[in-house]
């Protein structure tokens, strides 16, 4: 039984696993969704370092050995969708079947492989699914987005959910290897010459963020962590300031990849393309001049799936969707996350210190992620919470924020002494965040003990700042629930707030 091809389809459809091949110059790769959402989630993802784009652009054909290899890689991705229950399937092209001569004979044979059609990206149309990635996997992005892939560089500006023009460059790490013959001296003056096409995007970056997506600049990510010795293993979000970058990118350019420190966790077949990823993303910055530069996990195919939803999915939090998502799938009852987010608006409404829109969606996701622990012994809700937040496969959250929703969660179990807090996520979060996180981690443990985590109960015992206290009001058929540990912990929350607490009861 064939695949279909890839279609919006009815409503019901977008239920159904859906899975992108993407068929790139350095690689192969199949990744699986568990459906057409805001926040899909992947099921499966392999690749194949196949190398169709090396010797392309000096031969000019695809090598018979790496179509070889594609082809196998294929039939094999055709049988595991089949095998994952997978009924629409996108299978995409970029820029080494675009260049090569024989690359239209290779597109037929790798369509009867896979089973359904093969769409032939355009640099301009790799582009803009870069930049709808981006859009899908931050919130609010701000900046230029650039793609890095085997055979080609692409640049577009994005600005909240507006795409600009991009521009497309034969400067990816195998056409760069083969443009220069091996020498990191030519390859850089190669990048010179060809960013002058790319002035456009590169004159609006200065002061905004760089998102840079491929799987070469995910590698110099990942050696980044290792030198600096960074204790959040997370790819998506990872931020690096641009005078450190710039020093980071030298060594590499400097040094036998080899002797790089954890360079085994790179595959052998992209190391040699690390330095060529470290002139392209050196001049950038240098041109460019970004106030950072934001690592992405979210590029071309999820841009192609969130151009799929309709305009309200778009509009989505990706953020708070994956939350409310792990949410009903976790907690004792879901409704009882939703509530939280109410019952706590009400009670920063009535505190005199504002919070951004920012801190209050993050409030809202720790509120829908409060319950996540609760099947693990009590002595170890607050890692088991932590362990679970600050490793899930989120999007539209930086690592500050995902260091205060791992915090607010725990502080909820553990209490909200400062000493009790885990000091990597309490440094990741910085002062502020971790202030918000202890004040909604005690929050949390007056509504636990009063709901017992169920829905239909918090919207009857408002909590507030009245007359300059603290003051939970439960109503009579609650006044019983007033107990020591119900006050005391009313009176830790005021605690934070230089305040004063109280239950009034009946």
């Amino acid at each position: 039984m064939g695949l279909l091809p890839a279609t919006t389809g009815p409503a019901g459809d977008r239920l159904d696993p859906v899975a992108i091949i993407d068929i790139g110059s350095n690689s192969v790769r199949l990744v699986a969704y568990d459906a057409l959402t805001r926040a899909p989630t992947p099921i499966y993802n392999e690749k194949m370092l196949c190398g169709l784009g090396r010797n392309v652009l000096t031969t000019g054909r695809l090598n018979d050995e790496a179509v070889r290899r594609a082809l196998s890689a294929l039939t094999r991705f055709r049988i595991l969708c089949r095998t994952m229950g997978v009924t629409r399937l996108h299978v995409l092209a970029t820029a080494a079947a675009r260049d090569a001569e024989n690359g239209p004979a290779f597109l037929e044979a790798a369509e009867a492989a896979c089973g359904t059609g093969i769409e032939l990206l355009s640099g301009r149309r790799e582009a803009e699914l870069s930049a709808l990635g981006v859009i899908s996997g931050f919130h609010a992005p701000d900046g230029v987005v650039g793609d890095l892939g085997g055979g080609s560089l692409e640049l577009v500006d994005v600005r909240g959910q507006v795409v600009g023009q991009g521009v497309t460059m034969p400067l990816g790490g195998l056409a760069l290897q083969d443009l220069s013959g091996g020498s990191l001296k030519k390859a850089a003056k190669l990048v010179r010459e060809h960013m002058r096409k790319a002035a456009p995007q590169l004159e609006t970056l200065k002061g905004r963020t760089f998102y840079a997506v491929g799987g070469t600049w995910r590698a110099l990510a990942r050696l980044h962590m290792a030198a600096r010795q960074y204790p959040l293993h997370v790819m998506h979000g990872y931020t690096v300031e641009p005078s450190d970058e710039l020093s980071f990118l030298q060594v590499v350019e400097q040094s036998d990849a080899a002797q790089l420190q954890d360079v085994d966790v790179i595959s052998e077949a992209r190391r040699p393309l690390l330095a060529y990823g470290a002139v392209v993303l050196e001049e950038i910055i240098r041109v460019g001049r970004p106030r950072e530069i934001a690592i992405s996990a979210s590029g071309v195919r999820e841009g192609l799936l969130y151009e799929q939803l309709d305009r309200d999915q778009r509009a989505g939090d990706p953020l708070l969707t994956s939350a409310a998502e792990l949410n009903a799938l976790r907690a004792r009852a879901p409704a009882h996350g939703e509530e939280l987010c109410a019952w706590t608006d009400r009670f920063i409404e009535s505190l005199d210190g504002p919070e951004t829109a920012d801190e209050r969606r993050l409030r809202h996701a720790a509120c829908l992620l409060s319950d996540l622990g609760w099947r693990a012994h009590p002595d170890y809700r607050g890692e088991q919470s932590i362990a679970l937040i600050q490793n899930a496969a989120f999007v539209g959250v930086d690592h500050p924020g995902r260091a205060y929703l791992a915090l607010a969660v725990a502080f909820r179990h553990v209490g909200v002494a400062p000493e009790r807090a885990n000091p990597v996520l309490r440094a990741m979060a910085g002062p502020r965040l971790f202030e918000r996180a202890r004040l909604l981690g005690a929050l949390l443990r007056v509504a636990f003990p009063l709901s017992a985590a169920m829905g239909g109960v918090l919207g009857t015992a408002p909590l507030a700042v009245i007359d300059g206290r603290v003051t939970l009001h439960l109503p009579p058929e609650l006044r019983d629930l007033n107990s020591e540990r119900l006050q005391g912990r009313v009176r830790a929350l005021a605690r934070l707030l230089s305040l004063e607490g109280r239950v009034i009861a009946g």
